[in-house]
């Protein structure tokens, strides 16, 4: 149980937050010795590959980067300052192979291109850049706001709003009854894969509320007991998914055309095929690194 859980991806961060030092304490320089600077050209990320690839690149490596619109200082990665930095997409051509390697988070997590530990990293640097370039402006009056605290905070000049990175709240469910569990694949899923059910929690919905609204909305399933498994921060572009485990009271499914492509109860043995790529239909099972896969393991396995 514990190493399906840590094949997750994103889970893992050694991350030291400093959120007084952020505030109350002057911000290390980017330039310091010993400093980590992530670097996001657009989406991707720039790596040093070699026997132990890294997104920590140091001062030097970093400086032949043009000026970007962003830096925030993360905190402390194994006792030395981390910072990110938003770049346009063009700047990848500043870092070409063989001395640096370009690559989407996504395909990093993927490939397990980095430490399990950077992961963490850079889902953090992803999320909170990604929230910058979404929210300029002061949702109260429209005035253009200023980061502060270091990145983790914009203020706004005229009315004195503060605005803080927020994280949304999804839950995804793996849905069984006897023998059986509940799969579907949405209209947006990369060629033949199935995978658990999931939706946003909603304004004043509890997680078990939400698992059950958001079940019988898609499948028009009746769901009754709910516990919670594991959660994953999932950066795209900034949710926590809350693994849960839910027991339905009906089979029947009527599927909404416009949430799922299909829906339908597999057995444990016809989920077997999908996790040996030999489904008589073809259809898979989602990537160790995503938290669908662990749920429906924790099924496979007997463990629900």
């Amino acid at each position: 149980m514990a190493d399906a859980y840590d094949r997750l991806g994103f889970v893992k961060s050694r991350l030291v937050r400093h959120g007084a030092e952020r505030e109350h304490v002057a911000v290390p320089p980017v330039d310091a010795p010993g400093t980590g600077i992530l670097l996001f050209a657009g989406d991707r990320v720039i790596l040093r590959p070699g026997e132990t690839p890294t997104a920590l690149l140091t001062p030097d490596e970093a400086a032949r980067r043009p000026d970007g619109p962003l830096t925030i200082f993360l905190g402390r990665f194994e006792d030395r300052p981390v910072f990110a930095t938003a770049l346009p997409e063009d700047a990848a051509e500043s870092f070409p192979e063989p001395d640096f390697r370009i690559s989407d988070l996504r395909g990093i997590a993927a490939q397990g291109a980095v430490a399990a530990e950077e992961l963490g990293l850079l889902a953090t640097a992803k999320s909170v850049l990604a929230w910058h370039g979404r929210n300029g402006f002061c949702s109260n009056c429209g005035t253009a706001t200023e980061p502060k605290a270091g990145g983790f905070r914009r203020e706004c000049p005229a009315c004195g709003m503060h605005h803080f990175p927020r994280t949304d709240p999804v839950v995804i469910m793996l849905v069984h009854r006897g023998d059986a569990c509940l799969i579907g694949r949405g209209p947006h899923f990369p060629g033949t894969m199935y995978s658990c059910l999931a939706g946003f929690v909603e304004p004043g919905e509890t997680i078990e509320d939400a698992v059950r609204r958001e079940t019988f909305e898609e499948t028009g399933i009746a769901v009754g007991s709910v516990r919670y498994r594991a959660s994953q921060p999932w950066p795209f572009p900034s949710s926590l998914m809350i693994g849960c485990v839910a027991e339905a009271t009906t089979e029947v499914i009527t599927r909404d055309p416009l949430e799922l492509a299909e829906a339908r109860w597999v057995s444990r043995a016809e989920l077997r095929t999908m996790f040996d790529a030999c489904h008589p239909e073809g259809i898979t099972a989602p990537q160790p690194l995503a938290i669908a896969h662990l749920l429906l393991r924790d099924f496979l396995d007997g463990t629900v």
